[in-house]
């Protein structure tokens, strides 16, 4: 089932969110990267199947041609909106799922403090600046392009789009949040105020942001876990979505 909630928040006003609710007993919030919510659809299904839980699926306001509010101006702000939305659900003990610009997300849900959000998972998330680590700049390339970055198998990457040859709409989408840089240089400082269980796992074929990138990452949060998917790239639920939800229920049990 979809549905449009229209949230009120103080920072930024009125909020059109369509979120797909997949309606269980215990509640994840699965938050897609730059490639869309298309790239989080199919593992959406397999965890609500799998565990009977509620996965609840927004599509970032600007992606898929969706509506944008202005107060949407950066990563915090649309953290804000989803911490609207739980409470507005009415939802409690939820564990946030983020990949890539959703990792980065759900870092910045986690700095929240919400009591609605009891852990986080981030899957090759982005947002952090590491020195001799920096994120392949996706700025100007192609779907075709950046999948060849995201896959340990291109062969198993979804067929990009037909037609045009610059970035599509959701890479425009993404740096309207993130910036040019995709980064936010006070986010590894910050992380280290994250007072919930945070896993961070990463695609050993990333070339997004490699494993090393990740292991930062993971360094910078109190108390985090860390663990490397073999033979995935930057989209684990894509590739290996059963290997990726083994570790999310061995880190969620």
């Amino acid at each position: 089932m979809t549905s449009s909630q229209l949230l009120q928040f103080e920072s930024a006003g009125p909020v059109e969110v369509a979120v797909q609710d997949r309606d269980r007993t215990r509640t994840f919030l699965l938050l897609h990267g730059g490639g869309g919510v298309a790239t989080m659809a199919g593992f959406a299904d397999l965890l609500a199947e799998r565990t009977r839980s509620r996965a609840l699926l927004p599509t970032h306001p600007g992606f898929n041609g969706t509506p944008k509010a202005a107060g949407l101006t950066d990563v915090t702000a649309l953290a804000r909106a989803y911490v609207a939305m739980l409470d507005h659900l009415d939802v409690a003990d939820v564990t946030v799922v983020g990949n890539s610009f959703g990792g980065w997300l759900a870092a910045e849900i986690a700095l929240l403090r919400s009591p609605r959000v009891s852990r986080a998972v981030l899957v090759d998330g982005i947002g952090i600046e590491v020195d001799g680590h920096p994120l392949a700049d996706v700025r100007g390339k192609t779907v075709a392009e950046i999948q060849q970055f995201s896959f340990h198998d291109p062969a198993k990457a979804p067929a990009p789009p037909t037609g045009g040859t610059g970035p599509s709409p959701d890479v425009l989408a993404l740096i309207g949040y993130t910036g040019p840089a995709m980064t936010d240089p006070t986010l590894a400082e910050r992380l280290g105020k994250a007072d919930i269980p945070v896993h961070v796992l990463w695609g050993a074929s990333d070339r997004i942001a490699g494993p090393e990138y990740g292991k930062a990452y993971a360094a910078a949060i109190p108390g985090a876990t860390f663990a490397v998917l073999p033979r995935t790239g930057h989209l684990p639920q894509v590739e290996t979505p059963e290997e990726l939800l083994g570790a999310l229920l061995a880190f969620d049990a």
